[in-house]
């Protein structure tokens, strides 16, 4: 059995989860509510204050979907109880970022300005940063601003995190551009003249 799998999710206060006949759990708590279609090779049963995942089989696809099921409800859990976040940085000489709404403006350096807008369930929100440090607090003059994104979908915060890093990614050179908050880049040495 799969050691992820077989590990009960706790449900916290304030968080209902139900199965319909179709394999369909849905989780709802304070902060939203979430669903997810489970493939018929996996059970799931909700036992006194946790979700338990079992496999109706013993095939290597049931196997590998156990422990993937399992995390998804967690996931899905702790979306609807306390959210996500991910926090990314803005650097760059030049660079500019603003709020519109939940939407945001970018100019990075490009001939165009980019007008990002979030998917529905998705919140971006910018700060532009007045004292420029890291978030480790090692000094920065070109650190911009700092772009937070909050939901309850896992996936759809990391995705649009990662579509917004996709602007402008970090140069390897300078570090310029668009960065996670606890990503530290491995900068290369610039040509040596000879």
């Amino acid at each position: 059995m799969s050691r992820v799998g077989k590990t009960p999710i706790d449900i916290p206060d304030g968080v209902k989860v139900n199965i319909d006949k179709n394999n369909l759990v849905k989780v709802k708590g304070p902060k939203g509510e979430l669903s997810e279609q489970i493939n018929p090779l996996i059970k799931v049963a909700v036992e006194g204050n946790q979700v338990v995942v079992t496999r109706t089989a013993e095939h290597n696809q049931a196997r590998s979907m156990h422990g993937l099921y399992r995390n998804l409800i967690a996931n899905m859990i702790q979306g609807v109880s306390t959210g996500y976040e991910k926090k990314l940085e803005v650097i760059g000489v030049g660079y500019r970022v603003e709020q519109r709404g939940n939407a945001v403006m970018f100019s990075l350096g490009y001939s165009h300005q980019i007008f990002f807008i979030p998917p529905e369930g998705v919140e971006i929100i910018a700060e532009p940063i007045s004292k420029k440090v890291y978030a480790d607090g090692t000094p920065n003059q070109y650190l911009i601003a700092t772009i937070t994104v909050k939901g309850i979908d896992k996936q759809k915060v990391g995705q649009v995190a990662a579509k917004i890093r996709q602007l402008r990614p970090p140069d390897i050179y300078k570090s310029k551009g668009i960065r996670y908050a606890e990503e530290r880049l491995h900068l290369k040495a610039g040509k040596a003249g000879v």
